[in-house]
């Protein structure tokens, strides 16, 4: 176990909102942060102490940055894997290589969780056009035809429903390798949020019950209903074998489909996540602090909720534009990622409510 002093530079690989909530909960910590992203903007940047632009396949680039820092972190789990083998010699890797192996494939990332016990969604997976109709033979429509590698958000990804032409949906996917999915009948959205820390500690945040619109996530409740807090250890329990398997350091959410059979996992992401930004606020540490405690090796923070009831709402596109409007409401806690142009789909910021 590693445990890193105030004043260490902690390295951010990506430089989205989730790397700027980050550095503001290492900086409350004393820690400094050096954002590593491509983009000439970076909403990361402008709140940390150093700022690299490289691209994530550039070794000569990732090299400099690695030796600028103490340990090494994520905040897009998309970053290309093999040239991280080459830097893990200059700093350690929270969480591992192996998480970000598994989660990029979304293939990979069904047989995980099945090997661990959990349900997945019927699939197959797609690798050219012909390949399609097998799978719509054996999963039947509706499905979900989704590439197997990137896409977030609802993006990479094409409906399918009986009858349909399938050629569009193999062009919608620009032929690229896909996993079909059977679609599931469920209640609710869900998702569970843990921290395991390097001494192997794991704590669990309140459930949040999430609601999506047009494939995003609009809006994140904790405490979750009565439904969902039935089918929590279980899905618990998966998420935490999950983490033990890959020896993970750090914040790790799995989403999950409630169903009148148990929880259907759904997907993994290897970083704090969308439907933990309600913590900042909403339980006595948050999703960030946590993730910084873990990757230097400090005491995990208290997870609890510091409310009775917590809501947190996306701000999507153009509704950030109303930010004096939702300051007008005191109890609202205004988060704003400073990414300029507001466009339709991009997440601009969200507020948190505390209900006592």
């Amino acid at each position: 176990m590693q445990t890193l002093p105030p004043g260490s530079t902690i390295g951010i690989l990506g430089g989205g909102q989730l790397g700027r909530m980050l550095s503001v909960a290492a900086a409350q910590l004393g820690y400094r942060c050096h954002i590593y992203a491509p983009d000439a903007v970076s909403v990361a940047a402008e709140v940390s102490a150093e700022f690299t632009r490289g691209q994530y396949v550039d070794i000569a680039s990732l090299t400099s940055f690695a030796e600028s820092c103490d340990v090494i972190t994520f905040e897009f789990e998309n970053v290309p894997v093999d040239p991280l083998h080459g830097i893990e010699t200059c700093a350690p890797l929270h969480p591992p290589i192996g998480a970000l192996d598994i989660a990029q494939n979304r293939i990979a990332e069904k047989y995980f969780a099945r090997d661990h016990g959990g349900t997945t969604a019927p699939f197959a997976e797609v690798s050219d056009r012909a390949a399609l109709n097998t799978a719509i033979a054996d999963i039947g429509a509706p499905a979900i035809l989704k590439t197997i590698r990137m896409g977030y958000d609802g993006k990479g990804q094409s409906r399918m429903q009986p009858g349909d032409d399938l050629d569009e949906h193999w062009e919608a996917v620009a032929h690229q390798p896909c996993v079909a999915e059977g679609f599931v009948t469920f209640d609710h959205e869900f998702s569970v949020i843990l921290v395991r820390g390097q001494d192997g500690e794991i704590r669990f945040w309140d459930t949040p019950h999430n609601v999506h619109v047009d494939g995003i996530l609009s809006v994140s409740t904790a405490p979750a209903p009565a439904e969902i807090l039935a089918q929590q250890d279980d899905a618990r329990a998966l998420a935490a074998k999950m983490a033990e398997a890959m020896d993970y350091v750090g914040v790790l959410t799995c989403e999950f489909f409630a169903t009148r059979d148990g929880p259907v996992f759904n997907e993994m992401a290897p970083r704090v996540h969308n439907s933990g930004h309600w913590t900042i606020e909403g339980a006595i540490t948050s999703q960030f602090e946590n993730h910084i405690r873990a990757i230097c090796g400090l005491p995990l923070g208290d997870t609890g909720l510091a409310a009775e009831k917590v809501e947190m709402h996306n701000l999507i596109g153009a509704q950030a534009d109303d930010w004096q409007s939702l300051l007008s409401d005191g109890a609202n806690h205004l988060h704003l990622y400073g990414k300029g142009e507001s466009r339709p789909g991009r997440k601009m910021g969200h507020i948190t409510k505390l209900h006592f």
